[in-house]
C-alpha cells in the first residue's frame, strides 16, 4: 500500500481531555448544557483506532453509547424462539436482538469502518475454468484453534502488538504455518462477540472468527449452501446477525435427506438466527435476488474453525487477492481504495 493512502488512514490525534467545570449550585441547572458536556467529553475520550499489520488501514473503536447500549441487551433481550419442529434442523431466531436504534447505528459504524473486499476465484466446470466475482462484499478476521493471536508490549513500540503463538506451548508458530496473513479480531467486534457468546450461552471464546457479508442492494446474494465443512467439526454452531435492509433468510432440506418444509424467516435489522446441531448436516440456507428497491444489508457471521484449513479457506473466499474497499458517505458507494488513490479523489 502507497506511503499517500497510509498517511490518509492515519488516526487523527485526540484533544487534549477537557474537564468538565464544576457546577455552579447558586444558578438552576440547564439539562441539555449538562448532556451536550458529557457527549463531549465521551467522544474526546474515545481510544484511538486499532492498528494492525494485516490491517488496510485503522479500525475504528466503538463509540462509548454504542458500545453501553450491546452491553445492555441481555437486560431488554427478548427471549428466542426455538426452531426445532423439522426432522434434524436446531435454530434459535432472535427476533429482534437489537432494539431498532443500536441496530441502525451498528450498521452504519460497521459499513463506514471496516475493509471489505470484492474477491474473485476459478471453478472448473468439466474442463471449463470459470472465473466468479463474489456477488456481495465480504471481509473476516479470526483464526482457528491451532493458534492464538497474544498482545505483547515492545519497548520500541508506541503500541502493544499482537503475535500468533501456538496454545499448546505459548510459542510463535512457524513462520510457514499459514499461506495467508490471518488477522486479529479488532475491539470493535470483538466486544460484539462476546456479547453474542453471551446472549447465546456460548462457552466462552467459543467464536474465533468473524465474516462479514455486505449486500450492497436487493441483487446481491448468496446462493445455498451450508456450513458444513470439516474444519468446523460435527454439528457446529453458527450465529448470524442481520442488520440494515430486510431481507428473506431461506432453507431447504439437502438431497436425498429426509425431507422437511422449506422455510422462510423475514430476517430485519437486528434479527438473529443461530443455526446449531445438525442443521449445517441436512439443511442448506441462502439469501436469494429481491425484487424492487431496497438499501444496503450488512450480514455478520460468528463461528469456531478447529484447524488451519479453516483460517486458509475463509481467507481465500473473503480476502482474497484483490483490491481494498471500503464505503464513501460522499458518493453513497463502496470504493476502490487503490483506484480513488490513483485518481486523486481520495
Amino acid at each position: 500500500m502507497s506511503k499517500r493512502i497510509q498517511s490518509f488512514f492515519q488516526p487523527i490525534p485526540k484533544k487534549p481531555k477537557v474537564e468538565l467545570a464544576s457546577p455552579d449550585l447558586s444558578q438552576p441547572s440547564n439539562p441539555l448544557n449538562i448532556q451536550h458536556q458529557q457527549e463531549e467529553q465521551e467522544q474526546e475520550e474515545q481510544p484511538p483506532p486499532t492498528n494492525h499489520q494485516t490491517y488496510p488501514f485503522p479500525i475504528p473503536n466503538l463509540p462509548h453509547h454504542l458500545s453501553k447500549s450491546l452491553t445492555n441487551i441481555s437486560t431488554t433481550l427478548n427471549s428466542p424462539k426455538p426452531i426445532t419442529n423439522q426432522p434434524h434442523l436446531d435454530l434459535l431466531y432472535f427476533q429482534p436482538l437489537l432494539p431498532p436504534q443500536t441496530a441502525k447505528t451498528l450498521f452504519h459504524f460497521l459499513r463506514d469502518s471496516l475493509p471489505f473486499y470484492k474477491v474473485q476465484y476459478t471453478i472448473h466446470r468439466g474442463k471449463t475454468p470459470a472465473k466468479i466475482t463474489t456477488p456481495r462484499f465480504t471481509t473476516v478476521f479470526g483464526v482457528d484453534a491451532t493458534s492464538t493471536f497474544t498482545t505483547s508490549t515492545s519497548t520500541s513500540a508506541t503500541t502493544p502488538t499482537k503475535t500468533l503463538l501456538d496454545p499448546r506451548t505459548n510459542l510463535p508458530i512457524p513462520e510457514n504455518k499459514y499461506k495467508c496473513n490471518p488477522r486479529p479480531i479488532p475491539p470493535c467486534l470483538d466486544h460484539l462477540r462476546q456479547v453474542i457468546q453471551s446472549v447465546t450461552r456460548t462457552p466462552t471464546d467459543y467464536y474465533n472468527f468473524i465474516l462479514i457479508n455486505y449486500y450492497a442492494s436487493n441483487t446481491d446474494s448468496i446462493s445455498y449452501h451450508s456450513d458444513d465443512e470439516r474444519f468446523l467439526g460435527p454439528n457446529p454452531s453458527i450465529a448470524s446477525l442481520s442488520l440494515g435492509a430486510k431481507r428473506d433468510f431461506l432453507l431447504k432440506h439437502k438431497p436425498g435427506v429426509e425431507a422437511g418444509s422449506p422455510l422462510k424467516f423475514p430476517l430485519a435489522s437486528g434479527d438473529m438466527v443461530v443455526m446449531r446441531g445438525e442443521t449445517q448436516a441436512n439443511w442448506l440456507h441462502s439469501i436469494p435476488k429481491r425484487a424492487g428497491e431496497g438499501g444496503g444489508r450488512i450480514n455478520v457471521t460468528f463461528r469456531r474453525a478447529l484447524v488451519v484449513g479453516g483460517t486458509e479457506n475463509y481467507y481465500r473466499y473473503n480476502v482474497g487477492d484483490g483490491g481494498v474497499w471500503r464505503w464513501n458517505d460522499k458518493k453513497g458507494r463502496m470504493v476502490n481504495v487503490d483506484e480513488e488513490e490513483g485518481h486523486g479523489s481520495g
